[in-house]
């Protein structure tokens, strides 16, 4: 577990990231990584010295295998509310599906960086289709009141309602897979979009970037990759410019 701010920390699953934020003894945990990464988490808050008991809310990116795989597991330490964009939530509950399939990820691995990464993500359950019924919609509009005050950012195309989390007392932005700097399928470093085949709508994918392009923050803690510190806006814009628009998956 990587200490970003006083109360900000980034973990790291199977390739994937995810968020820890805290406030006094009360977390906030942003993803979960895949199936097999649910005790990289509990690890990682134990590793700063708290409990699966101490979080109080899980906040999704978006339902895809790599960001929620692991919470069935935690979730069976202790029930802990899980909330969601109500746009993303069909694919939380299980009743849509907007992910790559398994095809889709074998055709695009077959380099020997991609089999490899391929190899791992199959070990750590990257197959699977969890779902996750109890799952709610925010609370409330804006500022969400559980530690660290994560504001929810729509930057759907993804999946339909992915969502970022601006941490404005830090000047943060989890990104999720909207804005990621790195995956093991390109050799890109810094702020990109991942590889269009892993987005319901590519299209959308890139035009939803516009929602990230002015909010105040210059750190970037990306679903995929390192983290990032620089001028958000002058990213997005580079990012936007140099991406293509490929048609809607189906």
């Amino acid at each position: 577990m990587y200490r970003v701010a006083r109360n900000v920390f980034l973990g790291r699953g199977t390739a994937v990231n995810f968020v820890v934020l805290r406030e006094g003894r009360d977390l906030t945990l942003i993803d979960a990584g895949y199936p097999a990464d649910a005790s990289a988490v509990v690890a990682g808050i134990e590793q700063i010295g708290h409990r699966w008991e101490d979080v109080r809310a899980v906040l999704v990116t978006h339902a895809h295998v790599d960001h929620v795989g692991g919470l069935p597991a935690l979730l069976g330490r202790g029930e802990v509310p899980v909330f969601a964009h109500s746009r993303e939530l069909p694919n939380v509950h299980g009743s849509a599906h907007e992910q790559a399939s398994v095809g889709d990820v074998v055709r695009h691995s077959w380099k020997p960086r991609g089999a490899r990464w391929l190899a791992a993500i199959a070990m750590a359950g990257g197959a699977q289709h969890v779902s996750l019924p109890s799952a709610e919609p925010f609370p409330q509009e804006g500022r969400l009141d559980l530690p660290g005050g994560p504001i929810p950012v729509l930057s759907g195309g993804h999946t339909s309602g992915h969502t970022g989390f601006l941490l404005p007392d830090v000047g943060m932005l989890a990104s999720g897979d909207a804005l990621v700097t790195g995956h093991p399928l390109t050799r890109q470093t810094g702020p990109q979009l991942l590889p269009s085949f892993f987005a319901h709508d590519p299209a959308a994918a890139v035009e939803g970037l516009s929602y990230l392009q002015h909010l105040s923050a210059d750190t970037l803690l990306p679903g995929h990759g390192e983290l990032w510190t620089g001028d958000l806006a002058q990213a997005v814009e580079r990012v936007r410019a140099g991406a293509s628009l490929p048609p809607r998956r189906t």
